[in-house]
């Protein structure tokens, strides 16, 4: 144990930042099976109510509830404007008109921007080596999702609403890297949920709230309902926040690379689509730029410093 506190396991963080990624990417193949019986709307609100629901009962059984300080209420309702509000709309709508897989790439384009970002608000330094993996990575997306003619068929609505999503994302987790340092992982997710669930209120009481009470969407679409609730936008976001706070911005969000592969395999396995050559060089192709933008010259790709981020939060 170090001073000050004990020491983040490195097998900890990497499986959080893995396990989040998991359920993200199983998100989209379970968001297109209750899209045959519910709309976007309905979805995302319901969603989002199953969250609020698991979060708080285990905030209270846990007995870890946290007073927010009146200071950062705005980085809560900022938080929640850009994710779950703005990405969900687009993610969700976007997914409507284009298939998980070109989703799913769209999504994965997250760590391409992120870098800028987190360079200019937190400082975070960017290495060649992260660069070079990124774009490594990237290619083996592209490889996943165009045909052998390298065409990608898609909305172009959908795709300019998928890119909505992907930059709420980016925004979003700026406003995450300052309350993770105040708050816990699950504490921000629970509250920002519950602010989203507000946001999207009226929207779902005006246009789809009689619609349904006459939707039976049986034992399997609940069960996938309650999967998106519980695991994509409880546990999921909870990892993700652990990670962001231990490993950071840049390198937590390099792991959405492997969202479109785990997307992949579940449609392949799940949805039975087509599993070509090509479309497992890309996964190889995508795992190797993760790992190569984990390296760096220190040979400990989990150090963080937290007590740099203290002094600048001081």
């Amino acid at each position: 144990m170090k001073k000050g506190g004990p020491e983040i396991s490195k097998f900890t963080v990497h499986m959080a930042a893995v396990l989040a990624m998991l359920f993200w990417g199983f998100s989209f193949i379970l968001s297109k099976f209750v899209f045959c019986f519910y709309t976007p709307l309905t979805t995302i609100f319901f969603r989002l109510l199953i969250s609020v629901l698991f979060l708080f009962f285990y905030l209270y059984v846990t007995g870890q509830f946290e007073k927010l300080k009146k200071k950062d209420l705005w980085l809560f309702l900022g938080g929640a404007v850009f994710n779950p509000f703005l990405y969900f709309i687009g993610e969700n709508y976007g997914l409507q008109r284009v298939s998980a897989s070109v989703t799913s790439i769209i999504i994965a384009t997250i760590p391409v921007f992120t870098p800028f970002f987190a360079w200019y608000v937190f400082k975070e330094h960017i290495r060649k080596i992260n660069i070079i993996g990124l774009i490594v990575s990237f290619l083996g997306l592209i490889l996943i999702i165009v045909n052998r003619q390298f065409q990608i068929v898609g909305s172009p609505s959908g795709i300019l609403l998928l890119f909505m999503a992907v930059f709420a994302a980016i925004i979003y987790t700026l406003f995450l890297k300052k309350l993770s340092f105040s708050y816990k992982p699950v504490t921000i997710i629970a509250w920002q949920n519950l602010i989203g669930l507000f946001l999207f209120a009226p929207f779902f009481i005006v246009n789809d709230f009689k619609d349904v009470l006459h939707i039976n969407p049986g034992v399997k679409g609940l069960a996938a309902l309650f999967s998106l609730g519980i695991l994509c936008s409880s546990v999921a976001f909870v990892l993700y926040a652990y990670s962001i706070k231990h490993i950071g911005v840049i390198k937590s969000n390099l792991y959405t690379n492997l969202v479109p592969v785990i997307a992949s395999l579940a449609a392949f396995f799940i949805l039975k689509e087509s599993f070509t050559l090509q479309k497992i060089i890309g996964m190889i192709i995508v795992i190797f730029g993760v790992v190569l933008s984990e390296l760096n010259t220190s040979g400990n790709i989990f150090k963080f410093n937290r007590k740099k981020e203290w002094k600048r939060k001081k």
